[in-house]
């Protein structure tokens, strides 16, 4: 059976750069970072400072004030960039369509704020102080399940957790789900809301996150004095369509998504795989998938997490899969505008790598300032690059060894 193409109709995120599409991509290509001072919670508690926060949140915007009262912070973000998406793809769920549309929307955590709150109230005053909705706002595919709820669709409704790959394997799920033809329509992305106390005690913990002091110099991918990654949350989602049903409403399309792959490292809870073998895997495979030569690639949107193993092991991968072309390539890590959004940061990642198609502009790595010597690609540091894009590819990398790529190509009809 022939695959059918899958294309990108609508777009909608809030993040710590912006809550919506034209200031979060207007900030990541004037290299703004919107890390700063946590403030969810006591700082002066835990030797991380900094954290990439959502800025002048208000959930009544995008759904009823009773059902936000009922949804975890990373189901409410969740749901607003779903709204978005689907106002910016001008689709209406009628009844026709409704079975065809399906959700897949990922989550590294959940709903880690709500089982805090919940916990203490148990702890203080038992058992029947505890929400009867602490269940449906805990567990992370209830982003997905709000979604199809608040926008009645009735397709596919699924969840990937994946740690850090969460979303971009939800994105990559979603998209095989339209290419085999069970769908027509797919509402995809990553939510993840963890500023929380014990998310930060854990992180900390691990000495996974930067504990520099600098709130705008924290989060420096690449670099040679990187020291850990800064927590963001927020979340990003995608309106996936075949191209046959975005062609017949007449739908704008934004770029088409033409490749995915997904490997397991089968190494260790949080080390990534040495030199980064899961996650050339993964790129061969999307590479493949696309149908395309390695030298076709013009961008890589990396991981870039701006922690010592997977900056040096995933430009390791990036030199294995590439070779000679790795050097042509330009590759950039938004985090460091951004912070690392966890189970959303594929989801958002994606969207920057599909902004960049349609303006032939690639984000920096800001911060960028002492070369590592294991680091020697072209990492866009600091400054925004004009370049004539064809093909983009985004990476994710996850606790437990997943690993995801996705490749995004410029429509051309």
């Amino acid at each position: 059976m022939e695959k059918r193409r899958v294309v990108i109709t609508g777009l909608g995120a809030v993040t710590p750069v912006g809550n919506t599409i034209d200031e979060i991509w207007a900030n990541l290509v004037k290299g703004n970072s919107g890390i700063d001072y946590i403030t969810k919670v006591n700082k002066d508690d835990f030797p991380a400072k900094v954290a990439g926060e959502i800025k002048d949140w208000d959930p009544s915007i995008y759904m009823d004030k009773k059902d936000a009262k009922r949804m975890d912070l990373f189901t409410q973000y969740a749901v607003a960039s779903a709204k978005m998406a689907l106002e910016d793809a001008k689709l209406e769920i009628t009844d026709d369509i409704a079975p065809r549309v399906g959700v897949w929307v990922g989550s590294g955590i959940g709903g880690m704020a709500t089982y805090e709150e919940q916990f203490h109230k148990f702890i203080e005053k038992g058992y029947k102080r505890v929400s009867p909705f602490f269940v449906p706002m805990l567990i992370p595919d209830m982003a997905s399940g709000q979604i199809s709820i608040q926008f009645g669709a009735k397709g596919i409704n699924n969840c990937s957790v994946t740690a850090c790959a969460s979303g971009a394997n939800s994105i990559g799920d979603a998209f095989k789900v339209i290419e085999r033809g069970d769908a027509d329509y797919m509402i995809t992305g990553g939510a993840e809301a963890p500023l929380t106390n014990m998310a930060f005690a854990g992180f900390s913990s691990a000495r996974a996150l930067s504990f520099n002091d600098d709130p705008k110099t924290a989060s420096r991918p690449f670099d040679k004095n990187r020291d850990g990654f800064v927590m963001g949350e927020g979340s990003g989602i995608l309106i996936l369509e075949s191209l046959e049903s975005a062609q017949k409403r007449g739908a704008k399309v934004y770029a088409e998504l033409v490749g995915y792959g997904s490997a397991g490292d089968a190494y260790h809870i949080t080390s990534p795989a040495p030199e980064g073998e899961g996650a050339s895997r993964a790129m061969n495979q999307a590479i493949e998938d696309a149908g395309i030569d390695v030298q076709a690639i013009d961008y890589v949107n990396a991981h870039g997490t701006s922690t010592e193993l997977n900056d040096s092991f995933e430009t390791l991968a990036i030199k294995h899969v590439f070779g000679e072309h790795a050097y042509n390539l330009a590759v950039s890590s938004t985090k460091s505008m951004t912070g690392h959004l966890l189970g959303a940061a594929g989801a958002v990642e994606a969207i920057a790598c599909i902004k960049a198609l349609g303006d032939n502009v690639i984000p920096p790595t800001i911060n960028y300032e002492t070369p590592d010597p294991d680091c020697d690609l072209d990492y866009v540091p600091n400054k925004a690059k004009e370049k004539e894009l064809t093909f983009t590819l985004s990476n994710s990398l996850g606790f437990g060894g997943h690993n995801v790529a996705l490749i995004f190509k410029k429509y051309q009809g």
